[in-house]
C-alpha cells in the first residue's frame, strides 16, 4: 500500500477514535455502495452523521481547507451512498453530513477539525 493510502487509513481511525471520544457511536467505516464509499456513518443521538476525512501531511498553511477539498461530484457521491445506507438500514430519521480534518504534527498527535454539518443534500 502506497504511503499516502496508509496516511489516509491512519487519519481515518483517528478520525474515527475521536468521534467516539465525543460520544459518537460508530456504526461503519470505509462503507461502500458501489464505487461510492462513506469514510464513516455514526450515530450522534438521533442523528445520522456521514462523515468525509481528509487526511492531510505538511504544514496547514500550504493546504486548502478540508471543506473547500470536497467538490460537487464527491459532494453527489456522498450523497447517493448516503441515500443507499438509508434505505438499506432503513433508518428514519434526521441526517447530517460532517467533514474531519486529520493532520499529523511532527510531535507524533494529530490535529483534528470537525466540520459538522459541512454541506447539504440537495434536491435535484
Amino acid at each position: 500500500m502506497a504511503a499516502h493510502n496508509e496516511l489516509g487509513k491512519l487519519g481515518e481511525q483517528k478520525a474515527a477514535d475521536f468521534l467516539r471520544a465525543k460520544g459518537y457511536r460508530i456504526l461503519a467505516q470505509n462503507w461502500r455502495f458501489h464505487h461510492k464509499e462513506v469514510d464513516i456513518i455514526a450515530m450522534d443521538g438521533s442523528v445520522l452523521v456521514v462523515a468525509e476525512v481528509r487526511t492531510r501531511s505538511g504544514d496547514s498553511a500550504e493546504i486548502l481547507h478540508p471543506r473547500d477539498s470536497i467538490g460537487p461530484m464527491k459532494i453527489r457521491y456522498l450523497v447517493l451512498a448516503a441515500d443507499h445506507y438509508v434505505r438499506y438500514t432503513r433508518f428514519d430519521g434526521r441526517v447530517r453530513f460532517d467533514v474531519l480534518s486529520c493532520l499529523p504534527k511532527q510531535n507524533g498527535t494529530w490535529e483534528i477539525e470537525h466540520l459538522e454539518a459541512a454541506f447539504t443534500a440537495q434536491a435535484e
